[in-house]
């Protein structure tokens, strides 16, 4: 699979990596054409000038950008992605990560309503970025939860989830990544609180069907 990643900061750069070593071709692009060139040849993808030169011809594309950054690119990449898979990690957290931005909506569902010829799903966003290429702690396997409404879609990313070490759990539809986006900031927001390392990841456990 051909995998576009739009941003090359821990997010986009951790997806990158792990998409790489699960065998998937992979192109990678930021609005710095350098850093992203940089990040490309660290982690084995290919380097894209721009968000539309990257997601043209791709079979999915992440957006791992700041939530506030969605809009723009959405718009330059909209014509790019129609019957494509679109993966949303993005989180819409205050600049000082002190609360979520006011919002009625996810920013999956933003996105869906921005790139209606695409079929959106929510992942990666409750996983920080130094887990995204280190899945496993103290020999448990993270939890990848994701949401969406395209079954194949879904699946595809499942897929992809797995590939990368995590435990891919179906959290539910699209509107389900309103509560992904406040678990990834409790997430946040208890590593900021406490000092932690950043390091931190979920695992649900119990009788949850092995894993």
């Amino acid at each position: 699979m051909r995998i576009s990643v739009i941003g090359a900061g821990p997010v986009g750069a951790g997806v990158a990596a792990a998409a790489v070593k699960a065998g998937h071709e992979v192109v990678l692009t930021s609005r710095r054409a350098e850093h992203a060139e940089a990040v490309a040849v660290d982690v084995g993808a290919r380097p894209a000038a721009t968000p539309d030169a990257a997601a043209d011809g791709a079979d999915m594309v992440v957006l791992a950008v700041p939530s506030t950054a969605v809009a723009d690119v959405c718009d330059r990449i909209r014509r790019h992605v129609t019957g494509k898979i679109v993966v949303d990690p993005t989180n819409p957290l205050e600049p000082d990560l002190s609360g979520l931005l006011d919002a009625t909506r996810s920013v999956a569902e933003v996105i869906a309503a921005l790139l209606p010829g695409a079929s959106v799903v929510k992942a990666f966003n409750t996983v920080l970025g130094s887990r995204l290429t280190d899945p496993v702690v103290d020999g448990v396997r993270l939890d990848g939860l994701y949401a969406g409404d395209d079954p194949e879609a879904t699946a595809a990313v499942a897929e992809l989830v797995a590939a990368m070490g995590f435990r891919p759990l179906d959290a539910g539809p699209l509107r389900a990544a309103r509560s992904l986006e406040h678990l990834a900031f409790l997430n946040v927001s208890l590593n900021a609180r406490h000092g932690w390392s950043w390091s931190s990841g979920w695992k649900l456990l119990g009788d949850t069907g092995g894993g």
